[in-house]
């Protein structure tokens, strides 16, 4: 199965599906059951709930950290492109130099 195939839902249902599985007492794969999605989809979806609520597994990270790791893993990318750049740059001019 592609990924083509697979549904896109609104954040507003994440979050009603995530509130029924907290307040119904039910598991998350009866709640999944009742509304017609997969177990794999809304337990993932919880799971990311309670760790952006901080009530996540140790050392799971929050959306806001994830965002962040991604910004800051660019940031690192672009800083050693530069310091390449530089390396190059300062190399051509000592040998421009030796001349």
């Amino acid at each position: 199965m592609g990924s083509k195939y697979t549904k896109r839902y609104t954040e507003e249902f994440k979050r009603d599906a995530i509130a029924l599985v907290d307040s119904s007492g039910k598991t998350v794969t009866a709640v999944a059951r009742e509304l017609g999605i997969s177990s794999k989809s809304l337990r993932g979806w919880y799971r990311r709930a309670k760790a952006d609520r901080g009530e996540g597994e140790s050392g799971e990270l929050t959306g806001a950290e994830r965002e962040e790791l991604k910004r800051l893993r660019k940031e690192v990318r672009e800083q050693q492109q530069t310091v390449e750049i530089l390396k190059r740059a300062t190399a051509f001019f000592v040998k421009e130099n030796d001349r």
